[in-house]
């Protein structure tokens, strides 16, 4: 079966939305992801991004879409509620999680995310027919017909699921928020990685900047560039980017993964390249 798997990168910042001329060319919108595959249309994370890829779906009827969370902290859910299509009355939406359960549900977490006085209201505003899914990370889904979601647990506080998409012989995997331990790369993300057509990984810090923040849950560009040659991946995507990292800053980083991973794929793309919001890559 011939593959129409994609992803079109609506946010690709973390920790906090940015804003000013020093950001236009990446990008300052917070984590989200849409993945197209047969015929299906699949959302990763809800922060900020999500809000201009609501407001594209705002023209369709009966949307029926699917959202996964990589985790729930703020930067990765505050756009939910900014997502218009929860808002119409015929559109059905499933949102999944994987590190909660069995301890929390995620309705209840999004319930505590629009709680007062932290917002002005609650769940009840949705209109739409909202599903909510927990799973454990290490499951594998099957959201739609010849659609594969294999799932296993990253290293984040608070837990973290990182995705991989298969769909017609193709594979995308989505792997933020992780941190590595050292040594090695972490065999569980080479595992979900392994000979995958595209790598979004989580390179909020250079390797050089990364001991400042050990434990804070992050990792580098660097250890994206060994995890994607431990894992024999196609293309790298260096995602995640820290506030403090400008256009200037991620101009230097592209530069220096490059010539640390030349080349292309075999989908034409670099073997590696930084994320930008609007960019789309195919397998």
């Amino acid at each position: 079966m011939a593959s129409d798997l994609a992803v079109k990168f609506w946010g690709v910042r973390g920790s906090i939305a940015c804003a000013g001329p020093q950001y236009v060319r990446y990008g300052g919108n917070t984590s989200c992801l849409e993945v197209t595959a047969g015929g299906r249309r699949l959302i990763f994370d809800a922060g900020t991004g999500l809000r201009p890829l609501g407001d594209t779906l705002c023209s369709a009827d009966k949307l029926d879409v699917d959202i996964f969370f990589t985790h729930t902290h703020f930067d990765h859910i505050c756009g939910l509620t900014f997502f218009k299509p929860l808002y119409t009355r015929e559109n059905k939406v499933r949102l999944w999680a994987g590190h909660l359960a069995p301890i929390l549900r995620l309705v209840d977490v999004v319930k505590q995310l629009m709680m007062a006085p932290l917002y002005p209201v609650t769940l009840d505003i949705f209109v739409a027919k909202v599903e909510f899914r927990d799973f454990r990370s290490g499951e594998t889904l099957r959201p739609a017909a010849g659609v594969r979601l294999r799932t296993a647990p990253l290293n984040h506080p608070n837990g973290a699921t990182g995705y991989r998409i298969e769909h017609g012989g193709k594979a995308i995997c989505y792997i933020t928020d992780t941190e590595h331990r050292g040594g090695p790369p972490d065999p569980v993300v080479v595992e979900l990685c392994r000979d995958a057509d595209v790598m979004i990984y989580d390179s909020t810090y250079t390797d050089a900047e990364y001991p400042s923040y050990r434990g804070w849950g992050h990792s580098t560009w660097q250890e994206g560039i060994r995890v994607a040659d431990a894992a024999n991946v196609g293309s790298l995507v260096i995602f995640h980017h820290d506030p403090s990292h400008d256009d200037a800053f991620m101009d230097g980083v592209e530069r220096d993964a490059q010539a640390a991973r030349p080349g292309t794929a075999k989908n034409g793309q670099p073997r590696a390249v930084v994320a930008r919001e609007g960019m789309v890559i195919a397998p």
